[in-house]
C-alpha cells in the first residue's frame, strides 16, 4: 500500500494568537514557519517540516495531505482516481510551503485531499544519534505526533469506495444501522498499520469532527486531562476508552471551535484484517465503553 500515513492538516482558526496558545504553548507543538497569515507547526516526534497549518479565516478544515512512498505511487493513485470518475489536479512544489509536487482532489463529502511523496525533513527534537525518550524541555502537553482525522460525509459508504478503490486503505471498523439495515453510519480506515488514518462518519459534507494526537499511555491521557482543566480548556468527552478502536480517550476544542482529541492505545493493523462491525444499537459502548454516557455534542457539532 502506498499511503504511508496522513501528513498533516490545514484547518482555519478565528484569533491566531488564541490559536498558537492552544497548539503552542497548551499541546506543546513548535511553530517551524510563519508567512503572513498561516502558520505552520508540528510535534516534538515528528520527522517532516509541518503537520499542522492554521489560518486566520473561521472554522474548520482547508485540506488534509496524505504522504505516499514513491512518485510511481503519485501516478498509481491520480490514474485510480480517473478511473473511480474524480476529477484531480497537479500541485507543483511550493504550492504548499515545504511540500513538493503532488495530486490535489476532492472527496464526495468536498474535503479537499492533497497527496505527495516529498517534503522537506526537518527531524525531530531529540535526534537520531543516542536519542533520549523525551525532548528534555516539553511545552505543555507535550503530544508527540498528528495521527489522524475524522470527517463527515452524507454518503459515507462512497467515501468508503474512493478511498478502498483508488488509495488501497481498508476498513478497520464499520459502524451499521442493523444487521438487517447494512445501511453505513461510519468507516474507520487505514493504509498501513495504525487503528485507523482516517475516519468518515454520516453528516453534513465538508465539515471536520476532529483531528487527533497520539499519545503513549493511559497515564499519558490522564495527565492531558489535568492540563487541560488547569487551563480551562473545554472538554468534550472523556477519559474514557472507545469500544470501536479500544483507544483511551479525550476529546476537547480550541478556543476556535475545532474539536482535537488525544489518543493512546488502540491496536497494530495488517493487510489481512478482518473488518469489525458494530451496529447502531451499540453505539454508546462503541464510544464510550466505561462510561456509556456521551455528551450530545460529540454527535452534533462539527466545524
Amino acid at each position: 500500500m502506498g499511503v504511508m500515513r496522513m501528513g498533516y492538516v490545514h484547518a482555519r482558526v478565528t484569533n491566531m494568537e488564541e490559536a498558537l496558545w492552544h497548539y503552542r504553548d497548551v499541546l506543546g507543538m513548535q511553530v517551524v514557519a510563519q508567512q503572513g497569515n498561516p502558520t505552520w507547526l508540528k510535534s516534538w516526534d515528528e520527522w517532516d517540516h509541518h503537520s499542522v497549518v492554521l489560518e486566520e479565516s473561521g472554522v474548520g478544515l482547508v485540506k488534509a495531505g496524505f504522504k505516499v512512498r514513491t512518485e510511481d505511487d503519485l501516478a498509481t493513485f491520480e490514474n485510480n482516481l480517473h478511473k473511480f470518475g474524480v476529477t484531480t489536479e497537479r500541485m507543483s512544489k511550493g504550492d504548499n510551503l515545504a511540500v513538493g509536487d503532488g495530486v490535489r482532489f476532492t472527496t464526495p463529502s468536498e474535503h479537499v485531499i492533497e497527496l505527495y511523496q516529498d517534503i522537506e525533513y526537518t527531524g525531530t527534537e531529540v535526534g537520531i544519534k543516542n536519542p533520549p525518550v523525551l525532548p528534555r524541555s516539553i511545552r505543555g502537553i507535550g503530544v508527540p505526533v498528528m495521527d489522524h482525522a475524522l470527517l463527515l460525509a452524507e454518503d459515507p459508504a462512497l467515501n468508503e469506495r474512493l478511498f478502498v478503490e483508488a488509495l488501497d486503505f481498508r476498513p478497520a471498523e464499520r459502524l451499521i444501522v442493523a444487521d438487517d439495515n447494512p445501511e453505513l453510519i461510519g468507516t474507520w480506515m487505514f493504509c498501513q498499520h495504525k487503528t485507523h488514518d482516517i475516519a468518515f462518519i454520516k453528516g453534513a459534507n465538508g465539515r471536520l469532527h476532529h483531528w487527533a494526537y497520539k499519545l503513549r499511555d493511559w497515564s499519558a491521557i490522564r495527565d492531558a486531562g489535568i492540563k487541560f482543566s488547569m487551563e480551562d480548556i473545554p472538554v468534550g468527552f472523556g477519559p474514557d476508552i472507545h469500544g470501536l478502536s479500544r483507544g483511551e480517550t479525550i476529546y476537547f476544542f480550541d478556543p476556535s471551535g475545532n474539536r482535537n482529541e488525544v489518543f493512546s492505545g488502540g491496536y497494530e493493523t495488517y493487510p489481512d484484517w478482518p473488518t469489525m462491525t458494530w451496529t447502531s444499537d451499540k453505539t454508546m459502548p462503541a464510544v464510550s465503553y466505561i462510561g456509556r454516557e456521551v455528551a450530545e455534542n460529540h454527535f452534533t457539532v462539527s466545524t
